[in-house]
């Protein structure tokens, strides 16, 4: 078997062209494995099938999702930001001695959300896992938004929003530089670089598809615009070589930054000295935990979305089982932490940190946000063990939202949990979210959606080019039947 195998890699490397052997050498039927993309309709037809969105007319459904979007996008975002700017972070509920509130378990949550599209983009590309390419355009898109949503909470919640200049490297006669000991800091260049790595990444996957939709303008203002942003592409080898050698480049940068975004997220809390906060698990814990948030957006944003763009056979049961079972897996490494996270407070002895953990459950006042997370986070996921489970969209879809409320509640948990109880009684206090701090993150919900579905309908929603590469008909080592002699 090892020296058939052998045999069948030479061959398909191009060692011959017999396509005679090639068939003798290949799997027996029952062991093939399934192609990515069913696909029996041919090439063309299936770039009609992923541009027809793009070119159409406007559904219904898309004006009933961008209405409210764009309303808080424009309107009660605009109006949250310039009360708070105009009046002072006082407009917020923190005070003394939670200084930090929604603002930071927002920031927090939008970073988690933007994880799980690098994973699956990058990572998943390094691994060879090619069930990513239906999928990873969509992913690529959320990654991108949050990371704008997440950007904005540390220049704002500076308080002197016109001031944040003063955080970049830029020379000026104050010699005011960035101080560098400050997790202030280490939040500003870590989001900043994440953005500009992921814009790219994200703007050079869509290039050849932007070229699909040049040669397919029918109007000269689009024909004008996607070629602007194809940039020349004109699909030849040179090109394709140069395309995938920065292509991994960027995978590899992209998955670094993965763990690297959110450990420094989780160090702006291990390097306090506040109890329920000073543990080296941080870092950890922050990475699973935004992988398992943002793999439980994927979920809420696809499984509609695939119903309503006609895509079913593109983003088939296979890739939803799949992120399934990814979020399953992070689900458990993150039910581990958990489990860690109070043994250690009991092992360790020290009596701050009993208290701050025994308080997460049984404390006084957030003691239900403990029991919503531990439910959702730990109890929910594990219905995804279960074949029918995973096979049911719209259960994945009510798990995946009930996971980005859970892994909200965990950030309030951890960021208000530990601070409204103080190492003094006499300053403890509760926190309570006004409007203002609502509003905010209200409004950042509707800037993303509202920037996501503009993507959705103008855009290359599914990488063409990728999807074609994984279809049978794509596999240039292969007789034009396809893998399993499919009509082409």
């Amino acid at each position: 078997m090892g020296r058939r195998s052998y045999e069948r890699e030479q061959l398909m490397v191009g060692a011959t062209t017999n396509l005679e052997e090639l068939k003798k050498l290949a799997p027996p039927a029952e062991l093939r494995r399934a192609p990515v993309v069913e696909n029996n309709r041919g090439l063309g037809l299936l770039t009609d099938q992923l541009s027809k969105f793009a070119e159409g007319k406007v559904p219904r459904w898309w004006w009933i999702l961008f209405i409210p979007s764009a309303f808080c996008a424009t309107v009660i975002f605009p109006a949250a930001l310039i009360y708070q700017v105009s009046v002072g972070v006082g407009a917020w509920g923190n005070n003394q001695p939670v200084a930090w509130g929604l603002d930071i378990v927002s920031f927090i949550w939008w970073v988690g959300v933007a994880h799980a599209g690098t994973l699956i983009s990058a990572l998943l590309f390094l691994t060879r896992q090619h069930w990513r390419t239906t999928i990873g355009r969509a992913a690529e898109a959320m990654t991108v938004f949050s990371v704008m949503m997440a950007g904005l909470y540390p220049a704002i919640h500076v308080g002197r929003a016109w001031f944040d200049w003063f955080m970049f490297p830029i020379p000026n006669s104050n010699g005011n530089w960035p101080q560098f000991r400050s997790p202030l800091m280490w939040d500003v260049f870590a989001v900043n670089t994440y953005l500009v790595v992921s814009m790219l990444f994200w703007f050079m996957g869509m290039i050849p598809d932007f070229a699909v939709f040049r040669d397919r303008a029918v109007t000269r203002p689009r024909k004008f615009i996607f070629s602007l942003l194809a940039m020349g592409w004109t699909g030849s080898a040179r090109q394709w070589h140069h395309y995938e050698k920065a292509y991994v480049v960027l995978c590899g940068l992209c998955t670094l930054l993965v763990f690297t975004v959110s450990s420094i997220v989780g160090l702006d809390f291990c390097t306090s000295q506040l109890a329920g906060w000073h543990a080296t698990i941080f870092p950890l814990y922050f990475v699973i935990g935004a992988v398992f948030c943002g793999f439980g957006m994927i979920l809420v944003l696809l499984i509609p979305l695939r119903k309503w763009c006609g895509l079913e056979n593109v983003i088939t049961m296979s890739h939803m089982d799949k992120v399934a079972k990814l979020t399953l897996v992070s689900g458990l490494i993150i039910a581990y932490i958990y489990a860690i996270e109070f043994f250690i407070a009991w092992y360790s002895g020290d009596p701050y940190e009993r208290w701050v953990f025994s308080h997460r459950l049984f404390g006084h006042s957030y003691w239900f946000m403990g029991w919503i997370l531990m439910v959702v986070n730990v109890g929910v996921t594990q219905l995804l063990w279960f074949k029918k489970i995973r096979a049911n969209l719209t259960a994945l879809f009510i798990i995946g939202l009930l996971i980005n409320c859970g892994m909200w509640t965990e950030r309030f948990v951890i960021v208000v949990g530990s601070l409204y109880q103080d190492f003094l009684p006499a300053n403890w206090g509760k926190y309570i979210p006004t409007i203002w701090d609502l509003a905010l993150y209200v409004g950042s919900l509707g800037a993303f959606f509202m920037m996501y579905l503009l993507f959705v309908k103008y855009l290359p929603f599914i990488a063409i080019s990728e999807v074609k590469g994984a279809t049978p008909q794509g596999n240039p080592h292969l007789p034009a039947g396809g893998a399993k002699g499919e009509k082409s």
